[in-house]
């Protein structure tokens, strides 16, 4: 219990105090216009008040992200709550920041646009096709998950054909109407259900007497039921990434980006949305340390149920929280996937027309672009996914490395600190290519080979970075402005 309000303390520290730093090296401007004023179109950029912004934030970068992960994430035990935290305030956190602040400082343009501008062309086309690409599977699986266990729970009522039609017409609405008519008015009261679920049920594990495993020597070990298939580096890394960082976050930021009224709210939106992820990950992890007696028996009921987290979700809300710990679980399980899927959509509808510069004020428009994705959404829910979705987890902390870097890069160009995201940028450059290689679906190498290349790659990405600072550096345009602000 000592760790969990330790690392519940560190998450609210690093919003408090870290969150004050990077915010300072970004360098905001309260007084400039944000592209919700300057390019207001009625539809995607519009002002909204920043709480509601932030509760639909937390709620698109969110989805199953810090419950399933998070669950999942405990069989390794309490060296969970190490990457949680410290993943959250010094890598995800800071992420999603400039994630948000550099698409409000280039008009609200989607993060593949961003990428090419620091990154180069090569990089912006691949991350085009590569971000759309992922955002389609993740609104195809997040139709099947809601409407199998809407189906499930409705058997004599509609089959889950229908609730699969019933989701992709939500869908349809969600990524077509302006922003403030369905997610902006829904999504705070879902975000709000899933932050009271998860402090509820960590009131009532305490009530009711539940030890959660402390981080200690004896405990600061690798608890996984498969351990020589799942070593904690890259394995959990890789598997806990809405509750510490993930790519997925940096496709939902310049949607919030194109509604925040003021720069200095972007603290609160962006970074503050990540840490109350983290808090929720936080929760769930502790509670399935404990639920069932510990870590161990925690393996045990995942290996039954074929590590289906959606019956350990269940499990532990029903019996905490009786009756409306069943309603809140169908809004954790259901609403959540279903309200990421669509934002998912949307996304990739804006990142099609950023590349395509097609304006999206018309409704016909939002058609043209929208009903390809959704046709290729639809044929994608007709074929198995238990092997595509397992590429998803590696596709979407590459995505997080991937905007490291380019963060590494502006922050470079500009002057700025570069510590601050070029250490995760190089640690999670060898998370990849570890978990690459050596991972079932990747190459499935042997640990020999994938640590040793995982440490090389980190370390020529380290050192390239540099080579690219030292001729950033000597560009005549770099001098001449070094020399016109010798304070710089």
């Amino acid at each position: 219990m000592i760790t969990f309000f330790i690392s519940l303390a560190i998450l609210l520290i690093g919003y408090f105090i870290y969150s004050k730093l990077i915010e300072r090296i970004a360098g905001i401007d309260p007084q400039r216009k944000t592209p919700a004023y300057t390019m207001n179109d009625g539809v995607d950029y519009m002002p909204l008040p920043w709480w509601r912004i932030f509760l639909i934030q937390f709620l698109n970068i969110a989805g199953l992200g810090p419950i399933f992960g998070a669950v999942a994430g405990a069989m390794w035990g309490p060296v969970a709550f190490i990457w949680i935290v410290l993943g959250s305030v010094f890598a995800g956190a800071v992420h999603d920041y400039f994630s948000g602040m550099l698409s409000i400082k280039h008009k609200g343009l989607s993060i593949t646009e961003i990428v090419g501008i620091y990154m180069g062309k090569g990089t912006k086309q691949f991350m085009r096709l590569f971000t759309v690409f992922l955002m389609i599977i993740v609104g195809a699986v997040f139709i099947m998950g809601p409407a199998k266990i809407l189906a499930d729970i409705t058997p004599d009522i509609a089959t889950m054909t229908f609730w699969v039609w019933v989701v992709f017409a939500y869908y349809l609405l969600a990524t077509m109407l302006p922003i403030d008519k369905v997610i902006g008015r829904i999504y705070p009261v879902f975000g709000f259900a899933l932050v009271f679920m998860a402090v509820g049920l960590i009131i009532a594990l305490f009530v009711k007497g539940y030890h959660i495993p402390e981080l200690n020597a004896a405990n600061l070990q690798n608890f996984h039921v498969n351990a020589d298939d799942f070593p904690i580096f890259p394995m959990l890394f890789i598997t806990i990434a809405c509750g510490a960082i993930s790519g997925f976050h940096a496709t939902q930021s310049p949607l919030m980006a194109r509604c925040v009224t003021n720069e200095k709210y972007g603290r609160r939106v962006f970074y503050g949305a990540m840490i109350t992820e983290g808090v929720v990950a936080l929760i769930w992890a502790a509670i399935s340390m404990s639920f069932f007696g510990g870590i161990r028996e925690l393996n045990e009921v995942m290996t039954a149920n074929e590590g289906n987290a959606a019956f350990i979700v269940n499990e532990i809300s029903n019996s905490l929280l009786g009756t409306l710990g069943g309603l809140l679980a169908l809004l954790g399980v259901v609403a959540a996937p279903i309200t990421s899927g669509d934002t998912a959509f949307r996304s990739a509808r804006l990142i099609v027309a950023d590349f395509m510069n097609f304006k999206q004020g018309p409704i016909k428009n939002r058609l043209l672009v929208s009903l390809p994705l959704f046709a290729i959404g639809f044929l994608l829910t007709q074929i198995d996914f238990s092997i595509i979705w397992r590429y998803f987890a590696w596709a979407n902390q590459t995505l997080a490395t991937v905007v490291l870097w380019t963060i590494s890069i502006y922050l470079l160009q500009e002057r700025k600190f570069y510590w601050i995201t070029l250490i995760p940028a190089v640690f999670m450059t060898a998370v990849i290519v570890t978990y690459l290689l050596l991972a079932p679906e990747g190459f499935s190498l042997s640990k020999d080979i994938a640590y040793p290349v995982g440490i090389i790659a980190a370390c020529a990405s380290f050192l390239s970075f540099f080579v690219y600072q030292k001729r950033y550096v000597a560009q005549p345009a770099f001098v001449t402005v070094k020399q016109k602000n010798p304070s710089k």
